[in-house]
């Protein structure tokens, strides 16, 4: 390390103090883990492109890059827990295949309804939540048109899967 590398460091020791106490805790990250991962791109910096033009603007960006990649990580990484209380990855990711399981069936047995009813429910259970304006010009029907032959479908649907699956039957006070 050079005299005017720890002159920089110096210098920008408090401002990064600052902004790593501001962009941290928002992040869930560990400001000290923040502030290494900084001065180690500053080193990095330094020794490939020299002293930074403008050292503030570019700590504060810095910053702002090492947050996000704390998040990003948060987001993915699963910490080690040496107590075993926190749930299995696949107790978190069984919901999802379940989900998705039962939606592969659902749109199986709906491609077995009559006329255009597997189109409409194909697109009305797409992934974006569509509006029935969205859905309608998809398909190159009236909007109008769509709530009748929605409910004719559904019904439709609902009958097939009661044969399929059967009724549940009444239990205690039910009957």
């Amino acid at each position: 390390m050079t005299d005017r590398d720890r002159e920089l460091i110096a210098a920008l020791r408090p401002l990064l103090a600052a902004e790593v106490a501001a962009e941290a805790p928002a992040a869930g990250a560990d400001a000290e883990d923040i502030e290494q991962a900084v001065w180690a791109r500053l080193l990095r910096y330094t020794r490939m492109a020299g002293p930074p033009a403008e050292p503030g603007r570019w700590l504060r960006r810095a910053v702002r890059a090492e947050v996000r990649g704390a998040r990003r990580r948060a987001r993915r990484e699963i910490p080690y827990d040496p107590t075993g209380t926190q749930p299995r990855v696949g107790a978190v990711a069984e919901p999802l295949v379940l989900d998705a399981e039962r939606r592969r069936a659902l749109l199986a047995v709906a491609e077995q309804l009559p006329g255009r009813c597997p189109e409409l429910v194909r697109a009305l259970l797409s992934g974006g939540d569509p509006t029935y304006r969205e859905v309608s010009s998809e398909l190159g029907m009236s909007q109008g048109s769509m709530g009748p032959l929605r409910s004719r479908c559904l019904a439709c649907l609902r009958r097939m899967l009661t044969a399929e699956v059967g009724l549940p039957e009444l239990r205690g006070k039910e009957r």
